[in-house]
C-alpha cells in the first residue's frame, strides 16, 4: 500500500513542515548551523499549523539536528512550548533521536527543560514506532 501523501505547510532554512494526512504535523530538520529567527519561524509555523488543524500530535524528526544553541533553547522554552503560546494544553511529540551525540544530548537537555510546558514526549530510533505511538495518542 502506497505511503500517505505528505503536504508541506512551511519551508525555510531550519527544514519542512509537513501536513501528514493521519492529523499531525511532520517537522523534519536539515542539518547544519541555524539562524535564530529562522528556528523562531519554523516551530511559530508548526504551532500555527497546530492551531489551524485543531491538532495535538507531531513527529519530529531530528536525526540530523545540529545541536541546540543556548539561546535557541532558551526561546524554546520561554516561547513556543508555553500553553500560552500554542493555544493547547497538550501536545504529543514523537521525537525520533538524532544522529549526532552532541545533538541528543542538546535535545534532551532541552526536552527536560519543558516537561513542566505541557507537552508530553517520547524519544525513537524508529519513524515506524513513532507514528504508531502517535496513533494511540488523542
Amino acid at each position: 500500500m502506497p505511503e500517505p501523501a505528505l503536504r508541506i505547510y512551511f519551508n525555510n532554512p531550519v527544514g519542512r513542515v509537513l501536513e501528514h494526512p493521519d492529523g499531525y504535523a511532520y517537522v523534519i530538520y536539515e542539518p547544519g548551523p541555524r539562524k535564530l529567527h529562522h528556528l523562531q519561524a519554523f516551530l511559530t509555523h508548526t504551532g500555527q499549523l497546530l492551531a489551524l488543524r485543531g491538532w495535538h500530535k507531531l513527529l519530529g524528526d531530528q536525526r540530523q539536528l545540529a545541536p541546540y544553541t543556548p539561546e535557541e533553547r532558551q526561546w524554546i522554552v520561554d516561547y513556543w512550548l508555553t500553553a500560552e503560546q500554542r493555544g493547547s494544553a497538550v501536545i504529543y511529540g514523537a521525537v525520533l533521536v538524532p544522529e549526532e551525540v552532541f545533538a541528543h544530548l542538546s535535545e534532551s537537555e532541552a526536552l527536560a527543560e519543558i516537561k513542566a510546558a505541557a507537552l508530553v514526549y517520547r524519544l525513537f530510533d524508529s519513524e515506524a514506532a513513532a507514528q504508531e505511538w502517535l496513533r494511540q495518542k488523542p
